[in-house]
């Protein structure tokens, strides 16, 4: 059997998604045969992976790594009281089969690195940024430009929260408009659950968009949410002529050396 098709199974599952306008059996298809990587499954890439698995994308690639600590219970929704001490991953492949068990995890128990993105980068169709360290950003950013996969770029703060879809020869990178790691970031910062899982939801969707033509990405735009106040901004991004990252993907003319 084409492991594309749908089983009778699937389509009862999906049945109520594939009721969307402009998605129907050939969307669900896609998500079935495609790929995503996401880096870090906590607090943000916890709530991304399990939308996904929800939807029915039918491979992930997840690098985390460590072990439960108690301070993660309050957002790592994939994750188990009595699991504290354990590595995360542990939790995270349980929770994610127990959803969906037709779902083809990869099990990386490390954190993106320069070392390893280029090679996890590869493996998938979207790449999904829910890192909390910049140096995995940007490695992770460089590989998705170097191989040309989109990248979903989600981060929180406190209340705040960002969100954009990159494209890479299509839209600025996030070395466009990030250029370095702020002086003042540290490990801990301020999160609540809430917020971390509301930009994780956020980002699958951003990544069903992409696999499927259903909707608009936020390709090169940075949506901007302050949930302390419920304001939204979207925020044109503009690339930068000396990107270290994505300069060489853009001819003199600023049109994108792809096209």
């Amino acid at each position: 059997m084409n492991p594309e098709l749908l089983t009778d199974e699937e389509r009862a599952i999906y049945e109520w998604q594939m009721l969307l306008p402009g998605f129907g059996e050939t969307a669900q298809r896609r998500l079935k045969a495609a790929s995503v990587l996401v880096s870090r499954v906590g607090g943000v890439g916890g709530a991304v992976a399990l939308q996904l698995a929800a939807a029915g994308v039918g491979r992930l690639v997840l690098a985390h790594g460590g072990d439960l600590k108690p301070s993660d219970l309050n957002r790592q929704l994939l994750q188990r009281h009595e699991r504290i001490g354990m590595p995360r991953m542990d939790s995270i492949l349980e929770q994610l089969k127990a959803l969906n068990p037709r779902l083809e995890l990869v099990a990386v128990q490390e954190n993106i690195s320069s070392e390893n993105a280029s090679t996890l980068v590869q493996q998938a169709d979207v790449v999904v940024d829910a890192a909390p360290l910049f140096s995995e950003r940007f490695a992770l950013n460089k590989a998705a430009v170097c191989h040309r996969k989109p990248m979903v770029e989600s981060a929180m703060y406190a209340m705040e929260a960002q969100l954009t879809t990159i494209v890479p020869g299509k839209t600025p990178c996030l070395r466009c408009f990030v250029r370095e790691a702020p002086q003042h970031w540290t490990r801990k910062f301020p999160v609540l659950g809430a917020v971390s899982g509301s930009v994780g939801c956020m980002a699958a969707v951003e990544v069903v968009k992409v696999l499927t033509g259903l909707g608009e990405p936020l390709a090169g735009v940075l949506l901007s949410m302050d949930l302390g106040t419920m304001q939204f901004r979207r925020l044109k991004i503009a690339r930068a002529l000396d990107c270290p990252e994505c300069a060489e993907l853009w001819d003199a003319s600023g049109a994108s050396a792809n096209d």
